[in-house]
């Protein structure tokens, strides 16, 4: 059997639990239709106004009527309080408002999708749609049907000093928009990811999408990219989620793969809560291990041109940093992974916290380069699938490489009624410590979806 019919039967063999993968867009969410960001809109020009919200003795007891009343460019503040309401900021007429709660404190100022009635939970806590440039910065957004903070279809935009905790996909949510930035911000218990950038529109000058000091833990992943480009996720913490960063080529959205992305100077630790065991949420169908093992640091799953570098990556029980093609892939001019970077990492945390395999590559594709230094454990052994960097050509693949970590995947089926499928692969070690805390394998309300 050739490698290339060996590939083929693996992936049926993957396609056939497909159902259980994570989805790039949830499903059976009613999202705004995608529209082209990539012509900025101008700077409104004032005279600007500042509007204040409190739950009581203003002129508005809402966010929604604030916004309703501004102009482009005008400022909302949001003094400290509850507010149970979904905010929608759309369209060039709300372009560059500025959305401020408390920065120093953003879990004063509180958006809530808990309602009375269940059944009337909101989809979004803020959702900014068309609407260039604006500024979300101090507010908490907790317990919506789908995402704390959303922004789509704008050129521009800026989250920051956020908190984003039990949402039912994101916690903060960017899609097919251009040049934004994520800051200071925290994502906690969200059963899809903390984080997302999907949907990136190629540009000839790119805007980069900057993720700087966040904090992301208690989520089915860390950080999730769909078909992402232009992102720079650095000086962040991800840790105690399913999987940590990753990267991903889906036909969900368009504009795959991945590309010109830059995973640098982050901590990635413990990313091994198995959510199958027990959860403070709903594990939904689209969120499910497939092909995302449990245990993992960085993954790219496709891509192009995406550099790892000056990573901190430790205690992830299965892998610390792997990148593998995306076989399952339909736009079959995507599926390969080129240009891509591993390098200068560090691994273990000195000894102290190891991975249960600090690197992974199957050698597939053209131009990748790994660097070893450092890794102590690896997929393949030998290493013959890394080349030093830089490196041009095609890589040495390796099917057996390429098999085991499929295999990873294909070994969770029925997980969602075995959840000890997820931890066969691991390999613990001794782990130490880290700011007090040690591996979260299991949740339970003894921990708390603080």
């Amino acid at each position: 059997m050739t490698a290339r019919i060996r590939t083929v039967a693996l992936a049926a063999v993957i396609a056939a639990v497909s159902s259980l993968a994570l989805g790039g867009v949830a499903q059976a969410v009613d999202y705004p239709a995608p529209k082209n960001p990539l012509v900025p809109s101008s700077k409104p020009k004032g005279p600007f106004r500042t509007l204040t919200v409190c739950t009581k003795g203003c002129k508005y007891t809402t966010i929604q009527r604030a916004v309703n009343a501004s102009r482009a460019g005008d400022t909302i503040r949001v003094r400290a309080g509850i507010y149970r309401e979904r905010v929608v900021v759309k369209g060039a007429k709300k372009r560059f408002l500025k959305i401020i709660g408390d920065p120093r404190k953003p879990r004063r100022v509180v958006l809530s999708g808990l309602r009375s009635k269940p059944l009337t939970v909101p989809s979004n806590g803020i959702v900014v749609n068309g609407a260039d440039g604006v500024l979300i910065n101090g507010i908490t957004a907790q317990d919506y049907g789908s995402n704390g903070i959303f922004a789509v279809n704008v050129n521009g935009y800026t989250i920051t000093n956020v908190v984003a905790k039990r949402c039912g996909v994101y916690g903060v949510y960017a899609f097919n928009s251009v040049g934004g930035s994520i800051t200071n911000a925290t994502a906690a218990w969200n059963s899809d990811s903390g984080f997302y950038v999907g949907q990136t529109p190629p540009q000839v000058k790119p805007k980069r999408t900057l993720i700087r000091n966040v904090t992301s833990y208690g989520n089915v992943l860390g950080y999730s990219g769909t078909n992402s480009r232009y992102v720079t996720i650095t000086k962040s913490r991800w840790f105690n989620n399913g999987l940590g960063i990753v990267p991903n080529a889906l036909d969900s959205e368009k504009y795959a793969p991945p590309e010109d992305n830059v995973i640098s100077d982050n901590d990635v630790y413990f990313n091994n809560w198995n959510y199958y065991a027990g959860a403070p949420f709903q594990v939904r169908g689209a969120a499910t291990g497939v092909p995302y093992p449990i245990g993992v640091g960085i993954l790219l799953f496709g891509g192009r041109r995406t550099i790892v570098e000056n990573n901190r990556v430790y205690g992830n029980y299965l892998l610390g940093v792997g990148m593998l093609p995306q076989i399952l892939l339909n736009q079959k001019d995507a599926v390969d992974l080129i240009g891509n970077q591993i390098r200068a990492n560090r691994y273990g945390n000195s000894g102290k916290n190891p991975n249960g395999r600090d690197i992974f590559y199957d050698g597939s594709g053209i131009d990748n380069c790994v660097d070893g230094t450092g890794a102590s454990t690896t997929l393949p052994v030998d290493r013959g699938t890394f080349a030093s960097c830089p490196f041009t050509g095609t890589n040495t693949y390796n099917k057996a490489a390429q098999d085991e970590a499929f295999g990873w995947a294909i070994a969770m089926i029925g997980v969602d009624k075995n959840p000890a499928l997820a931890e066969a692969a691991w390999i613990k070690g001794t782990q130490q410590p880290v700011d007090g805390l040690l591996p979260m394998e299991h949740w339970t309300t003894a921990i708390g979806a603080r």
